[in-house]
């Protein structure tokens, strides 16, 4: 099996690591919600479907801000009263960077998933 969001996280990392502007990943409904965040969070400047005919490609325009990002795996339950604890866990400092998690009301940020008072599984990371 492929995990598609780990390949587009990984993408997004390498070519920013390069210094490369661009890339493109394949398609899904958790990764377009996924880059939807990281760019209301200011991570990308944006990005765009590509219709390839096999489902779509996005096409990233890309910051330069990321320095690192990934899934996290196995994709652990967090009960409300843990985002202190998990924030430390896989973000470098407070106010650092985020996590993606999907909850019953959608897939959301950490920070908004704390405000509203629900758990969920974690998804994501990035800084």
């Amino acid at each position: 099996m492929t995990d598609h969001l780990a390949d587009a996280l990984n993408t997004i990392k390498t070519h920013e690591m390069v210094g490369q502007n661009k890339c493109t990943v394949k398609a899904t409904k958790l990764i377009e919600q996924v880059l939807k965040l990281l760019e209301e969070h200011k991570y990308l400047k944006g990005y765009s479907l590509l219709e390839d005919g096999r489902g779509g490609l996005y096409e990233i325009n890309l910051d330069g801000r990321i320095n690192d990002c990934g899934v996290i795996k196995p994709r652990m339950p967090v009960k409300r009263s843990e985002w202190a604890v998990t924030e430390q866990r896989f973000i470098p400092a407070f106010g650092v960077g985020l996590l993606i998690v999907s909850t019953p009301q959608g897939v959301m940020t950490n920070g908004e998933a704390e405000k509203r008072r629900i758990g969920g599984r974690l998804v994501a990371y990035v800084y």
